[in-house]
């Protein structure tokens, strides 16, 4: 796959997600996608992929913005850098009281494609920066 094709397939995910289109998210996921999740553990899998999206669309509603991809040449490697806009609707576990709270968080991700799909999600924010956000 080459860097114009992952492109394409990167731009038509995060449109999927800012469209809360998750079935046009899961569309892009390769079968045994592997989801490292910022602060925690790599889930293996689109239907646990899944799961995390219904649990992100009860505690968030989010928005991505200045949304900036970038791919090597075979298309295999790329990354995507943005700015989450988001709301903090309903108490994450371990995580501080939410009341409606706003947030703008830069965050980006590292990724692996193959035959078409995405087969690695590797995602970064800092967390730290976010609860002082959402603590005020």
């Amino acid at each position: 796959m080459a860097r114009a094709e992952t492109i394409a397939l990167l731009t038509r995910y995060y449109a999927a997600f800012n469209a809360g289109d998750w079935q046009g998210m899961l569309d892009c996921l390769a079968d045994d996608v592997a989801h490292d999740v910022n602060q925690g553990e790599r889930v293996i899998g689109k239907d646990k992929f899944a799961a995390f999206l219904g649990h992100m669309e009860r505690c968030y509603k989010e928005e991505l913005k200045d949304i900036v991809l970038m791919a090597t040449d075979d298309g295999s490697r790329a990354a995507a850098e943005f700015v989450v806009h988001g709301a903090y609707l309903a108490t994450d576990e371990g995580l501080p009281e939410a009341d409606g709270q706003t947030y703008v968080l830069p965050a980006g991700a590292f990724i692996a494609v193959d035959g078409g799909k995405i087969t690695r999600l590797t995602m970064y924010y800092n967390l730290a920066d976010w609860t002082a956000q959402v603590v005020g």
